[in-house]
């Protein structure tokens, strides 16, 4: 989650345990731990240490009418350079199904948020993982206590599952003459994670197994790069599942791009369907969407193409039309060049109603000091959000499992790597871009890798990264026509998180599941 996120909020709400961990005291399987896993300076400032120290459990959920049993191991992996030297410690959290002995290598997938400067704390309390924060729909998130609960949704029957930490959020730090700067870029953190993933399957002996990876957000932008780099190192992957989707960093932040305006039109479409905003509301969204995007890709994107060239006429008309479908007035799109960008529809939509909508999720609706700005105050959907995944995290970790440090949990590290990061990328065949778009990298992957399978996932009312974009950058890949059959497309009636409501996460689960088996069988 989070792509270029407002900061989080950091009051914790109270976190019921998950009911087993009530019923019988936690057993420690193995705990590796050093006199150096946490040291204080002079300034009182913990430090990371480069002893890798784990802490495992032995756990139970019901699950579908039976039990999921798995060991829960939370620890650091210590990441060193060319010269052996550690340069960083990476926190994770493992999830291992019990298995019998002598069977298959069971598939395991890594995943990570974004940011960038995002731990892995929303997709690991809130999707996949054997247990999430109770959230029975996303519009009773405001001032409810979350609590842990076995996770219906978990896809740890499917493939053991390793949420990694960037380096400066979570649990993970910097080690030795290394410093934040080293691993707050693309191709630092590409190369982090890179060897994160490595050191991870040779300490557990999980070369052999079928390897996946699973981003979120920036996530997605990292999974983009990382399938090449780790196709390198001679890491083979099975299949990417990519969800929120950016890969092209440009044509989601810079309004002088065009694209940047027909990417983000049909999510103002979906949106204004949502708030019952149109005049001839259509009863199916899907549908809706496709033709959303049809007159964005078309009449729209063709007009913005024109520029100064467009007659008033024509401007008048596109503006008609494209109004009808977001909601808005032919006369707010014109006093815009028709390019009203995300922040300007989020407060003009209900403006009549002193509403706004939210950027990580639109369905979201948020109360500003005043309706006569050109932008909202704040994200609605982040601040209903945060605070139950930060105190779940914080008790599941330091309570529930007993994990040892003195370093406090960073649920982001955004005052810290945003100003710092550095979005250039070399690309493959040493093309330096001066902000990165990583899918020059994937679809080099895709060549080298052809048995790789993708899996896009993206939700209708995401303003942040929005789900006409994550298509525009599949589609030009240039992928040869076979390779493309290798893709699969999934939307949801959700926002940047899809996993927070019930209904979509349970198809989500759905479509996952279809993944996994179309690769492992």
């Amino acid at each position: 989650m989070r792509l270029f996120a407002t900061l989080l909020a950091t009051v914790a709400v109270a976190v019921a345990l998950p009911s087993y961990a009530a019923e019988k005291a936690p057993q420690t399987e193995s705990a590796k731990h050093s006199d150096e896993a946490a040291t204080v300076d002079k300034s009182e400032e913990a430090k990371a240490s480069a002893t890798e120290y784990s802490v495992s459990r032995h756990r139970s959920i019901p699950f579908h009418g039976s039990a999921l049993n798995y060991t829960v191991t939370p620890g650091t992996l210590t990441i060193r350079n060319d010269a052996g030297e550690p340069i960083a410690a990476m926190f994770y959290t493992a999830y291992v199904l019990d298995a019998p002995k002598g069977g298959k290598p069971r598939p395991i997938t890594f995943m990570y948020n974004g940011g960038p400067g995002s731990s892995s704390m929303w997709l690991h309390m809130g999707s996949y993982g054997p247990l999430k924060v109770d959230v029975p729909g996303f519009d009773q998130l405001h001032g409810e206590p979350g609590h842990l609960v076995a996770n219906q949704d978990t896809i740890l029957d499917r493939t053991d599952i390793v949420f990694l930490d960037a380096i400066g959020t979570g649990l993970s730090r910097p080690l030795g003459k290394a410093t934040g700067k080293d691993f707050w870029s693309v191709d630092g953190d590409l190369d982090a994670f890179a060897r994160g993933i490595q050191r991870y399957l040779t300490l557990n002996n999980r070369w052999a197994s079928p390897k996946f990876l699973l981003g979120e957000s920036y996530g997605t932008t990292r999974s983009g790069g990382l399938a090449y780099v780790l196709q390198q190192r001679g890491v083979q992957l099975a299949g990417v599942t990519i969800m929120s989707t950016v890969l092209n960093i440009p044509l989601l932040f810079d309004p002088s791009i065009d694209q940047m305006h027909v990417n983000i039109f049909p999510t103002f479409a979906t949106t204004a369907w949502y708030h019952n905003r149109l005049a001839n509301k259509p009863a199916d969204l899907d549908a809706f969407a496709k033709q959303a995007q049809a007159f964005a890709t078309g009449p729209y994107a063709a007009a913005l193409a024109k520029g100064d060239r467009l007659t008033p006429e024509e401007r008048s008309q596109i503006a008609q039309q494209a109004a009808a479908l977001i909601g808005v007035s032919p006369e707010f799109l014109l006093r815009n060049n028709l390019r009203p960008g995300p922040n300007r529809f989020r407060k003009e939509l209900l403006r009549d109603q002193r509403r706004t909508v939210g950027r990580l999720d639109s369905r979201f609706d948020g109360i500003d000091a005043d309706a006569g700005g050109d932008s909202p105050e704040f994200d609605a959907a982040n601040e209903a959000i945060s605070g139950a995944f930060i105190a779940a995290i914080n008790n599941y970790l330091f309570n529930d499992l007993g994990y040892q440090t003195k370093l406090t949990y960073r649920p982001n590290f955004y005052s810290g790597i945003g100003p710092a990061w550095d979005w250039k990328h070399k690309a493959p065949g040493n093309g330096r871009q001066f902000a990165a778009n990583t899918s020059v990298d994937l679809s080099q992957a895709m060549r080298q890798n052809p048995k790789m399978k993708l899996l896009s996932l993206n939700g209708y009312y995401d303003m942040a990264t929005p789900f006409a974009g994550a298509d525009y950058d599949l589609e030009h890949m240039e992928l040869d026509p076979a390779l493309k059959a290798n893709i699969t497309y999934k939307y949801y009636p959700s926002g940047h998180m899809i996993y927070i409501e019930p209904g979509s996460a349970a198809q989500l689960r759905q479509d996952i599941d279809a993944f996994y088996d179309s690769i492992t069988g």
